[in-house]
């Protein structure tokens, strides 16, 4: 089983019937969260006899108040409550693993990510990533390394260079994007590289400097607030890391890749209804433009 959650459009009821079907256990990472019916939710869990673990960021930009404010509500709830350890610059992966159901969310459980946003969540009961999910949450819970497993699961820092270098360098028709700003040099150099060879490649979001071949524009209807990349048509990554190198190297991120053709669809079609209006014009397209 799979399936997309698409931001704005879903809502917060996917996130609360999440919770309210887990019957046994509830591992959720947090970054962000300012939706009071989620704790709510979790909060009823506990009551109704759920083991519900929580681990929250140590720290997020100006936001280490709210964060602590958070961790005592939840205690107070009957939450097992621990904090991410300060190894890493930053704990940014958001998801969460429900009996025997994984969650990557792109966006936080915030309102502005909720209501206000685009971006996509993945639900998935495969196996092998909702085991590695479990193995992740565990090792971060208890402050001990992350030995990664062969899996569809794509964490940073230990495999997302290895795994999404890999994933873009398999594109032979199209690429699709959305990521606020593509900037590491490899994976620029990757995209070049497909480009030259033919690959249609669109960004709705932008990339460091210009490259001939590759097209971006900022999004219009929403505020960006997903990483995700759509393959050929037929594959597909969602998570919380951007191309960027912080992202790829020096944080705790998380991501999924996707083989599921009625995911991949759908993903498809809203950048496709995402990829309208005024938009940059790659040197190809000016060129065209200029000879009539």
């Amino acid at each position: 089983m799979m399936k997309a959650i698409v931001q704005p459009d879903a809502g917060i009821g996917p996130v609360i019937q999440a919770i309210r079907r887990a019957r046994t256990a509830i591992d959720i990472c947090i970054f962000r969260l300012d939706r009071k019916e989620i704790e709510a939710a979790l909060g009823a869990s506990v009551t109704r006899g759920v083991r519900v673990r929580a681990l929250i960021a140590s720290t997020n930009t100006g936001g280490e108040a709210n964060l602590r404010k958070l961790e005592q509500r939840l205690l107070a709830a009957g939450v097992m409550v621990t904090r991410t350890s300060d190894e890493l610059v930053r704990y940014h992966g958001k998801y969460m693993v429900a009996d025997d159901t994984l969650y990557v969310f792109g966006f936080n459980l915030t309102k502005v990510d909720i209501s206000r946003s685009r971006s996509f969540a993945i639900a998935t009961r495969d196996s092998g990533a909702v085991k590695e999910a479990a193995k992740l949450f565990e090792a971060d819970a208890t402050r001990q390394p992350y030995v990664p497993a062969r899996s569809n699961l794509v964490v940073s820092p230990e495999t997302a260079r290895d795994v999404l270098g890999k994933f873009l360098a398999g594109a032979r028709k199209e690429l699709a994007i959305y990521d606020v700003k593509v900037q590491d040099a490899a994976m620029i150099g990757i995209l070049k590289e497909r480009a030259a060879r033919g690959v249609r490649i669109r960004i709705i979001g932008g990339i460091k400097g210009k490259v001939d071949g590759i097209v971006a524009q900022k999004p219009e209807k929403f505020r960006l607030h997903v990483r995700a990349i759509i393959r050929d048509g037929t594959r597909a990554f969602v998570g919380s890391q951007s191309l960027r190198k912080m992202e790829l190297d020096e944080r705790r991120e998380l991501g999924v890749l996707i083989s599921n053709p009625t995911v991949t669809r759908q993903l498809m079609q809203v950048f496709e209804s995402d990829w309208v209006g005024p938009r940059a014009v790659g040197k190809d397209e000016a060129e065209a433009k200029a000879a009539g």
